[in-house]
């Protein structure tokens, strides 16, 4: 398989407050590169956002704003790419919020959240949240709420989800951005 985990952290409610971005390269199968940045939302941060991940806005006061992380990952989102998110709906929103905000252009790409897969695949599961999940599969996640270690975490969801069932149940959960 071939694909990009990827994971936002928000400063508040907004779809434009993206306060760190993390993505997880996948090629073959195998992880092969990571790239991660705090990002300067134009935007308050709320505290309960900040409870959540840790992130406070004098962490961000020197980091690019989103246009310049943009141009760093654009060409990661063609109408090839597969795009994966566990909670896709979030992150694809909080993409979509960020360049319409900055008028930036919309990619077209493939998308795949591994909440469905993973209540396709392991209905038993108490629940689908990114921590339960990585507990029943034996995949380390140590700091839940880092974009990096969400999107790794990601990956590796797939990966065991390809290995123990095939690519075919999963390519029916793939949707078009």
């Amino acid at each position: 398989m071939n694909f990009i985990a990827m994971d936002f952290e928000t400063a508040n409610h907004l779809p434009y407050s993206a306060c760190s971005l993390a993505l997880v390269m996948v090629q073959e199968s195998k992880i092969v590169g990571e790239y991660y940045s705090l990002i300067q939302p134009e935007t308050e941060f709320f505290w309960r956002n900040i409870q959540v991940h840790g992130i406070h806005p004098e962490d961000v006061r020197q980091a690019p704003k989103f246009p310049d992380v943009w141009k760093n990952i654009q060409n990661y989102f063609h109408q090839n790419s597969l795009i994966v998110a566990h909670n896709a709906a979030f992150d694809t929103k909080v993409l979509a919020g960020c360049l319409d905000y900055y008028q930036l252009e919309q990619p077209n790409y493939l998308s795949l959240c591994t909440v469905k897969t993973s209540r396709k695949l392991f209905p038993e599961m108490q629940n689908h949240r990114l921590n339960t999940v990585c507990a029943n599969l034996d995949i380390t996640l140590q700091n839940h709420h880092d974009a990096l270690e969400d999107s790794r975490a990601c990956a590796e969801i797939l990966l065991y989800q390809e290995s123990h069932f095939g690519v075919e149940p999963l390519k029916k959960l793939v949707t078009v951005k």
